[in-house]
C-alpha cells in the first residue's frame, strides 16, 4: 500500500520538479550566451575590420561573378523575386529554363542594392565572410575549446587565397558558413534541424550535395565511437534537400539543371576550357598562399601524437572533413574556401587534449594561447599584405562600362551580342540589359544547349573561321560583336571580313557591326 501511494507522489514530485529544471538550464544557457556575446562582437568587429580592409584596399571588385550576382538581386528587389530572365537565350538559362542556383544567395544581396552597387557588392562580401568566420567561432565555443576566440581569429593568418576567395561576391562564404553550422548541430546531436539547413542549403548554393557528405561521414565515423549505425542525420538532410528541390520557385528546370550542370562537374571539371577556379594548384603556389592552413593540418597530426589519447569523435570528423576538402583542393583550386578552416578546426579539437592536460600556474595554461598568438601574428600581416596585392591587381572596375553604353545607346533593345569570352558575361550584364548576350557564366550552359553552336563559336574566337559574320549572324542571329583586345586571331580575321564594320573602340574592347551587305 505504501509502495502504491509513493509512485503517485514520485510522479507528483517529478512534474513539479521537471519545469523548474529546464527553467534552471534554459536560464543558464540565456546567463552562457550573454556571457559570450562581448567576445562574439568585438571578434565579428575584428573580422569585419580585417576583411574591409583588404577589401577597400582596391575600387575593383575582385572578381567577374561579382558584377552579375549584385546586378540580378538589384533585378530581383525592384521587378520581383523572380525576375524573368532573357539575357542568355542561347543556354540552359534562357527565359524558359531559368534556373537562379543562388536564390537566397541573391536574396540576402537585396539590402545592398541601394546606392552605389560596386560598393554594395563590396560590403555584402564583407559582412558574409565575416559571418562565415564567426560561425568557427560560435562551433568552437560550443564544443568547449580553449581560447576558441584566438583559433577562430586564426582564420585571418592561414591562408592569402583564402581571403581573397572570401573577398568576393560570391555564395561560397555563407556556404561555409552553412557546413560549419551543420557540423556543429551533427556534434551536437540536434539531428532535427539539419532538415530546415538542407532545405535552406538547396535555395542558397548548388553545393548543397556537400551537407550529404557531412552527414555521411558523421554517420560511419560515429560508428564505431557509439557502437550503433544511427542514419538520422542522413535522414533528415535527405528530407530537408527533397523539400528544398521539389518546394521551389524554379521546379523542375532546378532538377534538370542539377543533372545537366552540377554533377558533370563533380566528375570531369576539365573537359571544357571553363574557369581557372576548376583547375588544382601547382604545389609550390599552394605552398606559398597557404602555408598555414597546411601547417595547422600537420600539428592537429602532431598533436595527436603528443597527447597519446584515442582520437574522440569531433576530432576524427574535423579530420575527415579536412581530408576531405584537401583532397578536393588538389583537385580545384575553388575548394580553397573550405580546406583551411575545416584544417584549424581539426587543429583546434587536436591540440584540446594537450592543453586541458597542462596543470600548474595560470602562465603554464596560458602557454598555449601565447605559442598560438605567436604563430598568428606573422600570418595575419603576410595573409594581409598579401590578399591586399591580390585584389589591388583586379580588372579596373569600368571595364567595359563605355562599350555597354555604346551599345544601350545604338542598338535595339534584345539586339544579341556575340562575345569573343564567356567570362565578360557578368561585366556587361551589370552595365547593359539592354541587349542580350551569347554565353555566359559557364561555357556549359552554351554547349548542354547546342554542342555545334559551341563549338563554332569557338573556332570563331581563335581566329580559324574565315569571314565570321556570316556564322555570327546566320547561326548565332548577332548582329553586333563585342570583343577584348586579347583575342588578335579573331581581331586579324575580322579587319580581313568586309562584313564587320568597326563602329566602336576603346582601350578594353572593340565593337562590330554585321553588315547587311553582299560578303
Amino acid at each position: 500500500m505504501e509502495e502504491t501511494q509513493s509512485q503517485p507522489n514520485s510522479a507528483r514530485f517529478k512534474s513539479l520538479i521537471t519545469p523548474a529544471v529546464h527553467t534552471f538550464v534554459d536560464g543558464f544557457k540565456a546567463q552562457a550566451l550573454w556571457k559570450n556575446a562581448p567576445t562574439g562582437l568585438l571578434l565579428w568587429l575584428a573580422f569585419i575590420l580585417f576583411l574591409g580592409l583588404v577589401q577597400f584596399s582596391s575600387p575593383d571588385l575582385p572578381d567577374n561573378d561579382g558584377f552579375y550576382h549584385i546586378k540580378l538581386a538589384y533585378l530581383m528587389r525592384t521587378e520581383g523575386l523572380k525576375a524573368d530572365f532573357p539575357w542568355l537565350p542561347l543556354s540552359i538559362l534562357n527565359q524558359r529554363e531559368f534556373y537562379d542556383h543562388h536564390f537566397l544567395f541573391h536574396a540576402a544581396l537585396m539590402p545592398f542594392t541601394f546606392g552605389d552597387l560596386r560598393l554594395g557588392a563590396k560590403w555584402a562580401a564583407v559582412i558574409f565572410a565575416s559571418l562565415a568566420f564567426l560561425s568557427v567561432w560560435n562551433l568552437l565555443k560550443n564544443q568547449r575549446v580553449p581560447f576558441a576566440w584566438l583559433w577562430a581569429f586564426g582564420l585571418v593568418a592561414v591562408s592569402e587565397a583564402f581571403i581573397y576567395r572570401m573577398s568576393i561576391t560570391r555564395a561560397q562564404s555563407l556556404s561555409l558558413a552553412v557546413l560549419v553550422v551543420a557540423l556543429d548541430w551533427l556534434l551536437q546531436k540536434k539531428y532535427t534541424r539539419l532538415a530546415f539547413l538542407a532545405g535552406v542549403y538547396v535555395w542558397l548554393y548548388d553545393a548543397f550535395p556537400l551537407l550529404f557528405i557531412f552527414a555521411g561521414i558523421y554517420v560511419f565515423v560515429s560508428w564505431p565511437f557509439e557502437r550503433r549505425l544511427d542514419l538520422r542525420p542522413l535522414l533528415y538532410v535527405g528530407i530537408g534537400t527533397g523539400v528544398g528541390l521539389v518546394a521551389n520557385p524554379y521546379f523542375p528546370h532546378n532538377i534538370v539543371f542539377a543533372y545537366l550542370h552540377i554533377l558533370p562537374k563533380l566528375f570531369d571539371t576539365t573537359s571544357v576550357g571553363v574557369g581557372n577556379e576548376w583547375y588544382p594548384y601547382e604545389t609550390a603556389q599552394l605552398l606559398k598562399n597557404s602555408p598555414l592552413a597546411l601547417a595547422a593540418f600537420i600539428s592537429g597530426a602532431l598533436a595527436l601524437g603528443i597527447s597519446g589519447k584515442r582520437m574522440d569523435l569531433r576530432t576524427a570528423i574535423s579530420f575527415c572533413l579536412a581530408c576531405l576538402f584537401g583532397l578536393m583542393l588538389f583537385q580545384s583550386r575553388r575548394f580553397i574556401e573550405y580546406f583551411p578552416a575545416f584544417a584549424l578546426v581539426f587543429a583546434a579539437f587536436a591540440w584540446t587534449p594537450v592543453i586541458h592536460s597542462l596543470s600548474g600556474s595560470f602562465k603554464r595554461k596560458s602557454l598555449p594561447a601565447i605559442a598560438l598568438a605567436l604563430a598568428l601574428i606573422p600570418g595575419v600581416w603576410i595573409t594581409f599584405d598579401n590578399a591586399r596585392s591580390s585584389l589591388q591587381s583586379s580588372k579596373p572596375y569600368e571595364t567595359y562600362a563605355g562599350a555597354s553604353a555604346w551599345l544601350v545607346a545604338n542598338t535595339p533593345a534584345g539586339a544579341r551580342v556575340f562575345q569573343t569570352d564567356w567570362d565578360d558575361f557578368p561585366r556587361l550584364f551589370y552595365y547593359n540589359t539592354h541587349n542580350t548576350y551569347l554565353i555566359g557564366l559557364d561555357p556549359t550552359y552554351l554547349l548542354i544547349y547546342d554542342a555545334g553552336l559551341y563549338h563554332s563559336w569557338v573556332e570563331i574566337t581563335q581566329g580559324k573561321t574565315e569571314q565570321p559574320s556570316g556564322p555570327i549572324e546566320q547561326e548565332f542571329g548577332a548582329r553586333y560583336v563585342l570583343t577584348d583586345l586579347r583575342h588578335q586571331g579573331f581581331l586579324d580575321q575580322a579587319e580581313k571580313d568586309p562584313g564587320l564594320v568597326e563602329v566602336y573602340r576603346d582601350k578594353d574592347s572593340v565593337i562590330y557591326q554585321v553588315s547587311s551587305t553582299d560578303r
